[in-house]
Formats: C-alpha cells, sequence, structure tokens
C-alpha cells in the first residue's frame, strides 16, 4: 500500500505486476480483480480507474463474486484485519465497542451469515458503530439475493474510496 497517493500518471506507467502489487489489495483478499483491472490501461482519470475496478466485480461469474464477499472479515469483530480493514473500522468506533455491543455485533453477524450465506458487507467510512449496527438490522430481512446484490455494491465502494485514498486525480 502506497504511503502518500500515486499521481494517475505513474499507475498507468506501472508494469502488471507493479500494478497489481499497488492495489491487489483493494479487494479483500482478490488479487483477481487488480489483475483484471490492470488491462484496461490507461486510465484518463481516477474515476475511470474506480469504474475499471467495479466493471471486474460486476462482470465476475457468481461464484467469483461470492468467493469475493466471503473474503471480508465480519465487522466488529476483533480479529488480524488487512490494513485497510483495520483502518476503516477503527474509523468508524469499531475497535472501541463495548462487551455489549461486540456481543450485539456477533449475534448480528451469525444472523446475517446463516441467512445469507454471506458477511454483512458496508463500507463504513464515515460511518459511525451505530451507523453500522442500524445498517446490519435493517439490512438482515433482506431478500437474500437482493442482499447479495447490496453486498456486491458495498465491495465497489470500499474499492473507490481505497482507490481514492491512493491514486491522486
Amino acid at each position: 500500500m502506497a504511503q502518500s497517493p500515486i499521481p494517475l500518471a505513474v499507475v498507468n506507467a506501472m508494469d502488471k505486476a507493479a500494478f497489481v502489487a499497488a492495489f491487489g489489495d483493494v479487494a479483500e483478499h482478490a488479487p483477481w480483480v487488480a489483475e483484471e483491472a490492470a488491462s484496461c490501461r490507461p486510465f484518463a482519470t481516477r474515476e475511470a480507474m474506480v469504474d475499471a475496478f467495479a466493471t471486474v466485480v460486476a462482470d465476475a461469474d457468481p461464484q467469483r463474486q461470492k468467493a469475493l464477499l466471503l473474503g471480508h472479515p465480519d465487522l466488529g469483530r476483533r480479529a488480524a484485519l488487512a490494513p485497510d480493514s483495520a483502518k476503516e473500522q477503527a474509523g468508524a468506533g469499531l475497535d472501541t465497542l463495548t462487551p455489549a455491543e461486540m456481543e450485539r455485533f456477533a449475534e448480528l453477524n451469525r444472523a446475517y451469515r446463516e441467512r445469507h450465506g454471506i458477511p454483512f458487507i458496508l463500507a463504513v467510512k464515515g460511518a459511525s458503530k451505530h451507523d453500522v449496527l442500524a445498517a446490519v438490522a435493517v439490512r438482515l430481512d433482506n431478500n437474500p439475493d437482493a442482499e447479495f446484490g447490496h453486498a456486491i455494491e458495498q465491495v465497489q465502494r470500499i474499492i473507490q474510496f481505497r482507490i481514492e485514498d491512493r491514486v491522486r486525480p
């Protein structure tokens, strides 16, 4: 992960291996997304780069999409997290949960996984722990097919935020 935003011209000049090294983790545990998005270069804008990653995710077959979703950690779970996930969850206050809040998150995460077969995924940037709890409680009763689509959209938002953090427009 880059320490400061990378100019788009540098991103476009990277060979595939360097591109995947720099962006292979923007989709949680799924470097294949960056590998496929690399072929869409050169990107005219940072937004075009975000769109390329989103298209790769949207165009993947359902099994690959499900594997991508399953690579995401449960929100509010204190476990080894990828650096971006740890930063994002901390930004939402999920690293300061009370024991009662931790238990509530664990209960909702279990119920969500049981109903939908995937972890609850939310792009938490700009959200509070209360926002996240409310979102999982609301989305828990959604239709599983609709919720799969919501989860894919949230992954695309997470990717967008991560690219925006790493690439200078």
